[in-house]
C-alpha cells in the first residue's frame, strides 16, 4: 500500500478544554468569549466562522507540506513544521471552544460541523505552543528521516554489492530477487536505518497523547476510532468482526503460499509449519505478495500475466502511465483531469533532490488544484497505484465546492476504495484492449491463475492492515509501553499474518518506524475497510452497469451509468454519516467481506482442495 495526505485537516488534529480560541499569529480571530448560555444561533456563527478560518489555515499548511515532499531539507522541514503548529493551535482552541455547545439540540448541518472538526484529524496537539512546535517538529523530522533512508547492503551481488540503496531502489531488489542472504540483508539493512527514529516516536506519541486528552479523549487511539461515526469501542468490535469474516481465506492463502516457497527455498529456510520468513515474500514490508506470483502460479502453460514486461518493452512513460488512468475515469463519463494537474504534479524522483517518493493524493488549496506526488516506474504494480491515487483525486474533484469540513471521505476507508474498486474492473481483457497482454486467460485454469495473482495483492494485505493501528492503539492506551515496542509488533505480526523476521530482533530496533505511515502518523485501519469496501463498491456498480455474470469477470469500463451512481456518492463528502453514503452506492447501510470472500469463490475452492493433508496455521 501507498500513504496518501488528504487535505491535510484530514490528518491533523488539535488539544484542549476551555471557552473561545485566541486569534494565532497569522489568522483571523474566532468567535471572542461569549457571556451566559450558549445558544443555537451562536453555534451556527462559531461552525461558519471556524471553517473559514481552517481553510486557510489548512491551505498554508498542505502547501508547505507539498514543498517538503517534494524537496527535503531542513529548511523545509521546519516551515512545514511551523505552518502545520498554527493549524494545530488553532484548530486545538476551536475545539476546545465547541465544547461550550455540547448538549445543545442544533440544526443538523452545524451538529454534523462540529462532531467533524472534533474526530476528523489524525494528531492532537498540546495547547501549550512549546510542546505543540516539538510535536510538529519530531513529525516533520521523522518523515524526512523515512524519505531520506538508505539500505546499505553488506552481502549483495552484482551491481548490489556494497550498494546503498533508497526505497524505490529496495522495492525493485526485492520484486525481483530471489536470493534469501540478499533479499535478508536487504531486509535487515532497512529496518535497521528505522532505530534512530525510536526515541523520537515514544516523545511523539507521548506529546499526541497529551493532546487528545485535553480534547476529552483518553488517548490518540481512542481519538482515531471515534471518527466512524458509531463508539470507539463498537469500531474496534466491527474491525476485529470483518477479520474474522475473511480470516479463513487467508489462512488457505497463507497455507499454500508457504508449500510454494518451502519447495523454492528449504525446509531450513522455509518450515512447513509455522511462519514465513519476512524477507521472502516480494514485498520489504510482506504486506503485498504479488511479487512471487511466479514460484507460487498454480497451472503454467496459460496466457502470461506479466504487465510490467509488456510495459517495459513498449517504454510506457509516466505521463502515458497517469492518461490511462484517467482514460477509465473518463470511459465512466466523469470530468478529465485539469491542465494544472499536468502542470503540478510531481511524476518521476528528480535527480537534483530527496522526496517522498510513497505515491500520495493532494488537493493543495481545497480548490480542484489536483496533484499526485509519485516516482513512477514503468510495472503493474505503479499502473494500478495510479489508478488508486486518482481515486483520491476524484473525490476531491467530487466534492470540493462543500464547505470545509465536508471535504473528506463519508469516512476514511471510502477515499481509499474508490480507485480500487474500479482496479477490479482491470480484468485481463482490459490489459489485452491495452497491448499489454497478448491473450486472456478463456479457460478454469486461466481463471485461478488471474485470481491467485489478484489474492497476493488483496487478500495477502488483510492482516497487515489490520495490525498496524491495533499496534498503534496499544502504544498510545499504554498497553505496549516504549519498553516492548519491537516485542508487541512482531508478536502482532506472527498472529494476524503468520509471518516472522528472518532476523533476530531486539529492543534496540524500531521495526514499525521502517513503515512511512508510522514516522508520517498516517492512521491505516483505512486501508483495511478500503479492501473490503472497493469489492462492496465493485459488487453495487457491477449490477448498476446490468453486469449478471460472477464479479470476478465483471468491468464497467465505459459504464455510464455507473459513473453516475458513484459520482452521487462521491459528492456527498463527510456531509453525511458513512451509513448513509454506502446506502446511495450500494443500498446497504453495513460494511460487508461476503464480497471480497464472492469475488474470489473460484480460487477458495481451489485452495481449499489444494492445501488436503497440509498442516495450515501457525
Amino acid at each position: 500500500m501507498k500513504p496518501r495526505l488528504l487535505p491535510l485537516l484530514l490528518l491533523l488534529t488539535v488539544p484542549a478544554s476551555g471557552a473561545s480560541p485566541p486569534s494565532t499569529p497569522t489568522g483571523p480571530m474566532p468567535p471572542g468569549p461569549i457571556v451566559g448560555p450558549a445558544t443555537t444561533a451562536e453555534a451556527k456563527r462559531f461552525a461558519d466562522i471556524v471553517e473559514k478560518d481552517l481553510t486557510r489555515l489548512t491551505i498554508q499548511s498542505s502547501t508547505a507540506e507539498w514543498i517538503k515532499n517534494t524537496y527535503i531539507t531542513d529548511d523545509t522541514e521546519r516551515a512545514a513544521a511551523a505552518a502545520n503548529e498554527v493549524l494545530l493551535g488553532y484548530t486545538a482552541a476551536a475545539i476546545r471552544a465547541s465544547r461550550r455547545f455540547l448538549g445543545l439540540t442544533l440544526d443538523p448541518d452545524s451538529t454534523r460541523k462540529l462532531h467533524l472538526l472534533r474526530v476528523s484529524s489524525a494528531l492532537a496537539a498540546p495547547s501549550d505552543a512549546v510542546k505543540r512546535l516539538e510535536l510538529t517538529t519530531l513529525g516533520a523530522k521523522m518523515e524526512g528521516m523515512y524519505g531520506k533512508a538508505r539500505a546499505c547492503l553488506a552481502r549483495g551481488k552484482g551491481k548490489h554489492k556494497g550498494a546503498c540503496l533508497d526505497i524505490e531502489q529496495l522495492t525493485m531488489l526485492f520484486a525481483s530477487s530471489r536470493d534469501a542472504d540478499e533479499l535478508a540483508d536487504a531486509w535487515h539493512a532497512w529496518h535497521a536505518s528505522a532505530r534512530e527514529m525510536r526515541p523520537l516516536y515514544a516523545r511523539f506519541a507521548a506529546l499526541a497523547n497529551e493532546g487528545g486528552k485535553e480534547i476529552g479523549f483518553p488517548d490518540t487511539g481512542g481519538m482515531w476510532r471515534s471518527a466512524y461515526d458509531m463508539p470507539p469501542d463498537a469500531f474496534e468490535k466491527e474491525a476485529a468482526r470483518l477479520w474474522e469474516q475473511v480470516r479463513p481465506l487467508y489462512e488457505e492463502l497463507h497455507c499454500y503460499v508457504r508449500a510454494r516457497l518451502a519447495k523454492k527455498y528449504g525446509a531450513k529456510i522455509v518450515p512447513a509449519t509455522g511462519a514465513i520468513p519476512a524477507h521472502l515474500l516480494g514485498n520489504i514490508w510482506a504486506q503485498d505478495w504479488s511479487n512471487v506470483y511466479p514460484l507460487v502460479q498454480p497451472y503454467a502453460g496459460q496466457p502470461s500475466l506479466d504487465v510490467g514486461k509488456a510495459l517495459a518493452a513498449q517504454k510506457w512513460d509516466a505521463v502515458r502511465m497517469v492518461k490511462t488512468g484517467e482514460k477509465f475515469f473518463t470511459s465512466l463519463g466523469l470530468d478529465p483531469l485539469p491542465k494544472s494537474f499536468w502542470e503540478r504534479s510531481m511524476l518521476v524522483k528528480p535527480r537534483d533532490r530527496e522526496v517522498v517518493c510513497h505515491a500520495s493524493a493532494w488537493d493543495v488549496t481545497m480548490s480542484d488544484d489536483l496533484r499526485i506526488k509519485m516516482c513512477v516506474k514503468p510495472t503493474e504494480e505503479d499502473l494500478i497505484t495510479i489508478h488508486h491515487e486518482l481515486g483520491h483525486n476524484y473525490y476531491f474533484h467530487a466534492y470540493y465546492k462543500l464547505p470545509a469540513l465536508y471535504q473528506q471521505g463519508a469516512n476514511d476507508g471510502f477515499h481509499e476504495a474508490i480507485g480500487d474498486a474500479l482496479t477490479l474492473s482491470i480484468t485481463p481483457d482490459y490489459w489485452k484492449s491495452l497491448g499489454l497482454l497478448s491473450a486472456a486467460p478463456k479457460d478454469d485454469k486461466g481463471t485461478i491463475n488471474v485470481q491467485m495473482k489478484d489474492a497476493l495483492e488483496k487478500v495477502s494485505f488483510l492482516p497487515f492492515g489490520k495490525l498496524i493501528d491495533e499496534w498503534r492503539w496499544g502504544v498510545f492506551s499504554g498497553s505496549i509501553p516504549a519498553v516492548s515496542y519491537n516485542k508487541a509488533w512482531w508478536e502482532l505480526r506472527r498472529k494476524y499474518q503468520g509471518v516472522e523476521a528472518p532476523i533476530a530482533r531486539s529492543e534496540e530496533d524500531f521495526d514499525a518506524g521502517a513503515k512511512y505511515h508510522i514516522p508520517a502518523n498516517v492512521p491505516y485501519t483505512r486501508y483495511f475497510l478500503a479492501r473490503l469496501l472497493q469489492f462492496q463498491f465493485h459488487r453495487a456498480l457491477c449490477r448498476i452497469a446490468g453486469q449478471t455474470g460472477p464479479p470476478h469477470k465483471c468491468s464497467i469500463y465505459g459504464s455510464r451509468e455507473a459513473g453516475t451512481r458513484l459520482q452521487a456518492m462521491l459528492a456527498l463528502g463527510a456531509s453525511k454519516p458513512w451509513p448513509e453514503a454506502l446506502a446511495a452506492l450500494t443500498g446497504e447501510r453495513e460494511i460487508d467481506a461476503t464480497a471480497l470472500l464472492d469475488y474470489f469463490a473460484p480460487l477458495r475452492a481451489w485452495l481449499t482442495e489444494q492445501n488436503k493433508g497440509q498442516r495450515c496455521g501457525w
